[in-house]
């Protein structure tokens, strides 16, 4: 709100040009927030005005009971138009905000002036950092990715596989009955049962290729497929993006706001797959060089959102992220690569070495050995 005293013809422009989103019902103490921002709801909370046109990420956690921790996270994406007026109500089965028919929210269109005192002012303070997160997501792009249902949730509705709660069923499927005794934790974890999300509230990824080379690859083939990744990008594009390799980003960004701030783990793990295939595929970085110049915008934003250690595995103490762009950064140094794409590759990297003190200068695992797995029946001459 400090940013909008401080420039009243923004503020202006807001009131008459920003959407409202209009959200009834919620109980008091749930966090709901939109995009960046999140707060504790009041009493005589009813949504959100000055809303800029635009994509926007709806999101609420509800109360806690006797004051404990909030519950999971889930929220949704909105596509607002100037003046556009959205209305969503709480669901108490779901413990989330759905959607009402847009007809319901132009319908309040004219009672605007007397909901405006329940309305709080989007946190425009944050804006630049939401646009900064989300500038490659059209509209298209977060209908194609977000779950049927539209729903993304930090903890995904899963259903198991078979039925088990009978004996009879448990037999059928060679597990023991539910009162046998467990010897061993290997054995606990075999009993349980295989589960599956439930249909339609899954974020629909891209299937990233588990088999970086083509069938039928000689060993030399798999061998230089493997450490050059370029291969299995090209099928991802082709299967999911042909002729809009951009997408890839808008697919990134989508990921690492379904975790930062929807908390879905598996949205993180996504992220982290997708962004190991793009900075492993050097020969990809000479024919998509617009992509990876916005790659690394992307991902200038993106880390200045997290702690330096964030990335760090408490096992091995391996750094996911300096061990990925240290290849990254090994690989715009090619002379096939545009000089603006590696000059932009150089700032982001002494920019990480300041400001998280990485180590890009060791020897990147890449330079090792590489052994690779081969498909039955191929043989080494």
């Amino acid at each position: 709100m400090a940013a909008l005293r401080s420039d009243p013809e923004l503020a202006r422009q807001l009131f008459f040009e920003g959407a409202t989103v209009v959200v009834l019902d919620v109980p008091e103490g749930t966090e709901f927030g939109i995009d960046y921002s999140a707060w504790a709801v009041g009493p005589r909370f009813r949504g959100v005005k000055m809303v800029p046109p635009g994509l926007h990420f709806v999101h609420c956690s509800a109360a806690g009971a006797g004051g404990r921790d909030a519950g999971p996270r889930s929220g949704r994406f909105l596509s607002l138009r100037r003046r556009e007026v959205r209305l969503l109500r709480w669901d108490p089965a779901g413990e989330a905000v759905r959607p009402e028919p847009p007809e319901q929210g132009e319908a309040l269109r004219d009672n605007l002036r007397e909901l405006d005192p329940f309305l709080g002012p989007y946190p425009y303070e944050t804006l630049k950092k939401w646009v900064s997160l989300s500038n490659f997501i059209s509209e298209a792009a977060a209908e194609e990715l977000q779950p049927e249902s539209g729903q993304i949730c930090a903890f995904a509705e899963v259903l198991p596989e078979a039925a088990g709660r009978h004996t009879r069923d448990r037999a059928g499927q060679r597990r023991p009955p539910l009162g046998a005794e467990c010897r061993s934790y290997a054995e606990g974890l075999a009993r349980l049962p295989r589960m599956r999300p439930r249909a339609g509230t899954q974020i629909r990824f891209s299937e990233l290729p588990r088999q970086a080379f083509p069938d039928g690859a000689t060993p030399e083939e798999i061998t230089r497929h493997s450490m050059d990744l370029s291969y299995a990008l090209q099928r991802v594009m082709e299967q999911r993006y042909p002729g809009r390799p951009l997408d890839l980003l808008a697919e990134l960004q989508f990921a690492f706001i379904c975790f930062l701030i929807g908390n879905v783990y598996d949205a993180f793990e996504h992220w982290k797959r997708l962004l190991n295939i793009l900075c492993r595929s050097e020969e990809a970085m000479g024919k998509y060089q617009d992509l990876y110049i916005n790659l690394i915008s992307v991902l200038y934003h993106q880390l200045n959102e997290i702690p330096a250690d964030f990335f760090v595995d408490i096992v091995s103490q391996d750094n996911f992220l300096t061990s990925t762009l240290q290849v990254l950064f090994s690989c715009t140094c090619s002379s096939a690569v545009d000089e603006a794409l590696r000059n932009k590759a150089e700032k982001f990297k002494a920019h990480l070495t300041k400001k998280f003190r990485w180590d890009f200068e060791a020897e990147p695992d890449d330079c090792a050995p590489v052994v690779v797995e081969l498909p039955e029946g191929v043989q080494v001459d």
